[in-house]
């Protein structure tokens, strides 16, 4: 079986997933963190929308972002904490990045929410699945005929249809999203298809830094584009073919492994 994250290496760099595969034996932390970055990212959604369930109609706004904001605080300082501890390379400055991105979100629900009340006249409890629709959370997938397995960030259910959501961290492009996270969201799509019985027709991709959700149509041309990447993934890791490498100035700078496969 290859995994998702195969398949997001490969994007970057196939010398990278080759190198990662068949030469590197030491624990990539840089994964380990993203992990952990994500669970973040779920974990004060879902005290977001339990603190949503407390808002009264006629609370101010402020009322209303310090009511979402409840035990949020407590739980990033304890989390950074624990990650910390794992030494995984966690900065200070990520750590103010997400504290920044966390209550600007908290802000923006804070106004959607107040605006929501006002116009229907009702309570948090009532409007909370306006913003929340019923979901699962990093779901193990796997299609056993492609040989393919991997976490889905979160997958959101709408009136039956299954929709997979992935959450970036990265700075977003100014319009659209990434190839490589259309391509890794089109490979959880197959595999909720292939888990659910179901038709997946499109997926989005949550930037956090921008508090942004940008759509990925499930087209035949990026199904394709997917199914060229797994085979060329499975020549990699499964016949150890050695990928040609492909010089680009930015990613090679910020790679782990420049000093092995640039050397002469």
């Amino acid at each position: 079986m290859i995994s998702i994250s195969s398949i997001r290496s490969h994007m970057y760099c196939p010398m990278k997933l080759y190198l990662q595969t068949h030469v590197d034996t030491v624990e990539n932390k840089d994964i380990e963190l993203n992990i952990e970055l994500k669970k973040i990212k779920i974990d004060t959604q879902d005290l977001v929308q339990k603190n949503m369930r407390k808002l009264k109609k006629d609370m101010s706004l402020t009322e209303i972002e310090d009511t979402l904001s409840e035990n949020i605080a407590n739980y990033l300082e304890s989390t950074f904490s624990s990650i910390q501890n794992m030494n995984l390379g966690l900065t200070t400055e990520q750590i103010i990045e997400i504290n920044n991105e966390t209550y600007f979100n908290i802000k923006n629900y804070a106004i959607k929410a107040k605006q929501a009340m006002e116009l229907l006249g009702r309570n948090g409890f009532a409007i909370v699945d306006m913003f929340f629709p019923n979901c699962m959370y990093s779901y193990h997938l796997k299609d056993m005929k492609l040989e393919v397995t991997g976490l889905c960030d979160k997958i959101e259910i709408v009136d039956g249809k299954y929709f997979p959501i992935s959450i970036k961290h990265s700075n977003p492009p100014i319009k659209g999203v990434w190839d490589p996270d259309a391509i890794d969201l089109a490979a959880t799509a197959i595999l909720i298809e292939e888990e659910f019985e179901t038709e997946v027709f499109v997926g989005f991709v949550d930037y956090t830094k921008i508090n942004e959700r940008r759509p990925v149509v499930m087209d035949v041309n990026i199904r394709k584009a997917l199914f060229d990447i797994i085979n060329e993934v499975k020549e990699i890791e499964y016949n150890k073919k050695v990928p040609t490498v492909k010089i680009n100035d930015r990613k090679c700078e910020n790679c782990e492994y420049k000093n092995i496969c640039l050397k002469e």
